[in-house]
C-alpha cells in the first residue's frame, strides 16, 4: 500500500495483525482510479478487538469490485491461506491473485507450481506475480486491476492519497516503532491514540500520543530501562512523522494501563477499531 500511493500511510512490520483497520490507498492513474481498501490480516478471533478486524474484512469483501487476494510467494501453503482463498470464492467478486516478494525466490521457474495451485482451487481473472520492495511489475499489476475495474466518475481528487486522518497515521508510526523494538507478546497489547494535536506554533506542532497496554509490567517494557526504549521509540517515530508533515514535530509519549482494552467497546472506538 505505502509503495502503491507514494507515501507511508501503513504501518509496516513482520509480525502478523499489524493492520488493525481498513485503510483506503487512492491510486490515480490517466487510465482510471483505484481505490484499495487495505484490510487487517485474516485470523481467528479471540478479542473483541481481533472480531472487529475480521468484521472489517468481510465488510471490505462486499463493499468493493475486485478483491485483490496478496499471497506470500516465498513461504509453503499453509491452512490460513486455504481459509483466505475460501474468503475470496465466496465473495463472487472478479479476484486477482498477486504473488509477492518474488525478489526472495532466485529461480522464477519456483513460481509455476504455485500459480498451477491457485489456478486449480480457482478461476483468477489475473495472476500477477510481483516484488512490492523492489517495485517489480507494479505497473503492471495497477493496469489489470484497472482492466476489470466498472467505469464510473473519480471518487477522490487526483492529489488525494488516503481517507485515513493524520492523527490516525501519526498513531500508527508510534505503533509501527513499537512493532519493531519489542518481543512477540507486547505488540499484540499495546495501542496507539493521538490525544492531542496542538498547533500554536504552526513551524512545530506538538502532538501527544497514548500508548496503551494492559498490565504494569507491559508499561516497563515500553519505557525501557531509564525510559530508553520509549525514547528510541519516539525518535524513530518522530522522524517518519516529520518527513510525511515536512516540517518539524515535538512529539510526547506516554504510556497508559488500561485493562483488558481489546475487549472494551469505548476504548477501540477510540482507536479507531469500530464496529
Amino acid at each position: 500500500m505505502n509503495y502503491l500511493v507514494g507515501e507511508k500511510i501503513a504501518a509496516v512490520s513482520n509480525k502478523p495483525q499489524t493492520t488493525r483497520h481498513k485503510i483506503q490507498g487512492i491510486v490515480t492513474k490517466d487510465k482510471g482510479q483505484i481505490v484499495f481498501v487495505d484490510t487487517p490480516g485474516v485470523h481467528k478471533p479471540g478479542y473483541l478487538l481481533n472480531r472487529r478486524m475480521m468484521a472489517a474484512v468481510h465488510d471490505a469483501i462486499l463493499s468493493v469490485d475486485v478483491v485483490v487476494l496478496l499471497r506470500d510467494a516465498s513461504v509453503s501453503t499453509g491452512n490460513g491461506d486455504r481459509f483466505v482463498l475460501d474468503l475470496v470464492k465466496e465473495s463472487g467478486k472478479p479476484s486477482i491473485l498477486v504473488l509477492n516478494k518474488i525478489d526472495k525466490i532466485k529461480d522464477k521457474t519456483l513460481l509455476l507450481p504455485l500459480i498451477e495451485y491457485y489456478a486449480k482451487e480457482h478461476d483468477f481473472a489475473e495472476i500477477v506475480p510481483i516484488s512490492a520492495l523492489k517495485g517489480e511489475a507494479i505497473d503492471n499489476l495497477l493496469a489489470q486491476i484497472v482492466k476489470h475495474l466498472p467505469p464510473g466518475e473519480r471518487i477522490f481528487a487526483d492529489d488525494e492519497l488516503t481517507d485515513q486522518p493524520m492523527r490516525t497515521i501519526v498513531a500508527e508510526m508510534v505503533r509501527e516503532k513499537i512493532l519493531a523494538s519489542t518481543g512477540e507478546e507486547i505488540p499484540y497489547v499495546t495501542a496507539v491514540v493521538t490525544e492531542k494535536w496542538d498547533e500554536s506554533d504552526p513551524q512545530q506542532p506538538r502532538i501527544y500520543c497514548a500508548i496503551y497496554v494492559e498490565r504494569d509490567s507491559q508499561k516497563g517494557i515500553i519505557i525501557g530501562k531509564g525510559g530508553t526504549k520509549l525514547k528510541k521509540i519516539g525518535t524513530d517515530a518522530r522522524r517518519d512523522i516529520e518527513n510525511l508533515l515536512g516540517r518539524h514535530v515535538h512529539l510526547q509519549l506516554f504510556v497508559k494501563v488500561v485493562s483488558d482494552w481489546r475487549n472494551q467497546a469505548r476504548d477501540l472506538d477510540e482507536m479507531g477499531v469500530r464496529e
